[in-house]
């Protein structure tokens, strides 16, 4: 189910927000983005999920043009006030201390602006933190500094550590991207709802896929819970966003999505080994 059916989004805004998309993804590095940021690149990569969709429609066409107006009214009111109230425009100040039309302007509008960007806020808290029953549920434990995966009985009962490549070891005609390429990637099927439990065995970290629109802490001694269902294969990259240590910057995250049965072929293969 689409998140502009399931949580009320009219068709019309993410068509909107598809443009506003568009219109900061002029460069063409934007355009050949796929599960990983480019250089140069502005905006967000490019979204696979519903719940990367809505986040970013609600950055775009919620939050982007409210801080824009706002901005601007408040730059309009200071060069206004320089002009119209420096000491050679008006040589004797105003004594007014109270305007009741004014306070009243200043408490209401924020109220309304708070309560227009509450309501899809809340929406999306909602999708985020309502997990659906689970196709896939994979724990993921961070520690200084990779991944491990762990993948339940149901799904063959195995679990492997995630590790960044070293520069001697990337197959650039592979498709290895430097500081994102691992030696083990997290696999996992299209178009069903993959569950993610996870935590950490030393200290905080926190786990961080855009495209997939996720992102959770890593804590050690508690298990936080996130989700996402992807609808297009690929490989998809994330990275630890908590500073973590002296390697916080070399612990990528690297998701493979891919067809229902290229991941039975891939379980069976990963129980051998």
């Amino acid at each position: 189910m689409k998140a502009c059916e399931r949580f009320g989004l009219p068709p019309a805004a993410v068509r909107v927000g598809g443009a506003l998309v568009g219109l900061f993804a002029a460069s063409a590095a934007w355009a050949d983005s796929y599960g990983h940021a480019e250089p140069g690149q502005i905006g967000f990569q490019e979204p696979v999920t519903d719940l990367a969709r809505y986040l970013q429609w609600f950055h775009n066409v919620v939050l982007l043009p409210t801080i824009i107006v706002i901005s601007l009214f408040v730059l309009g009111l200071l060069v206004y006030t320089v002009w119209r109230f420096n000491e050679k425009a008006n040589p004797t100040p105003s004594r007014t201390t109270h305007n009741t039309a004014v306070e009243v302007a200043w408490t209401v509008v924020p109220v309304l602006i708070l309560v227009f960007i509450a309501i899809p806020s809340f929406r999306l808290l909602t999708m985020q933190l309502t997990i659906p029953d689970a196709d896939v549920t994979i724990k993921v434990t961070a520690s200084q500094w990779h991944w491990n995966y762990a993948y339940p009985k149901d799904q063959g009962d195995f679990s492997f550590d995630s590790y960044i490549k070293d520069d001697k070891d990337l197959k650039p005609e592979s498709g290895d991207l430097r500081l994102l390429a691992v030696d083990n990637e997290a696999v996992v099927p299209i178009n069903k709802i993959v569950r993610l439990q996870v935590t950490a065995s030393d200290v905080i970290h926190s786990f961080v896929v855009q495209s997939f629109g996720v992102r959770v802490d890593a804590v050690p001694g508690r298990l936080n819970e996130t989700w996402f269902k992807a609808d297009r294969e690929g490989v998809y990259y994330g990275q630890c966003s908590k500073l973590c240590g002296k390697d916080h910057a070399y612990m990528p995250i690297a998701f493979r999505v891919v067809s229902e049965d290229q991941y039975k072929a891939w379980l069976a293969d990963s129980k051998k080994k």
